[in-house]
């Protein structure tokens, strides 16, 4: 199993900076890609970024150059980070930590665990 555990977010005006953090326990050597979503009210979740395990990013449209995320990964756990800059109200919502492994029963599948989700919110 994996623990998610999230940590940032608040309240911030537009155009200022916020960072999340979120720590991975467990079994942490078999998940890739850590990443962030969000989910607005009314919306659907969706991928704000995500990592591998080799360093490469990926990024939603919306973020793209305000937003970056990192990692840092130890023996015994893994950080995924989200530095928020030039934020907007439309980057309002809660923010959840997302880990993937992907296991052979037979069959591929891919494992989704989540943090608790911290929130977001940017007011204009």
């Amino acid at each position: 199993q994996v623990q998610l555990v999230e940590s940032g977010g608040g309240l911030v005006q537009a155009g200022g900076p916020l960072s999340l953090s979120c720590v991975a326990s467990g079994t942490i050597f078999t998940i890739n890609p850590m990443g962030w979503y969000r989910q607005a009210p009314g919306n659907r979740r969706e991928l704000v970024a995500d990592i591998d395990a080799h360093g490469m990013t990926n990024y939603a449209e919306s973020v793209k150059g305000r937003f970056t995320i990192s990692q840092d990964n130890a023996n015994t756990k893994k950080t995924v980070y989200l530095q928020m800059n030039s934020l907007k109200p439309e980057d309002t919502a809660v923010y959840y930590c997302n880990a993937k492994r992907t296991i052979s029963d037979g069959e591929w599948k891919t494992l989704d665990y989540w943090g608790q989700g911290t929130q977001v919110t940017v007011s204009s």
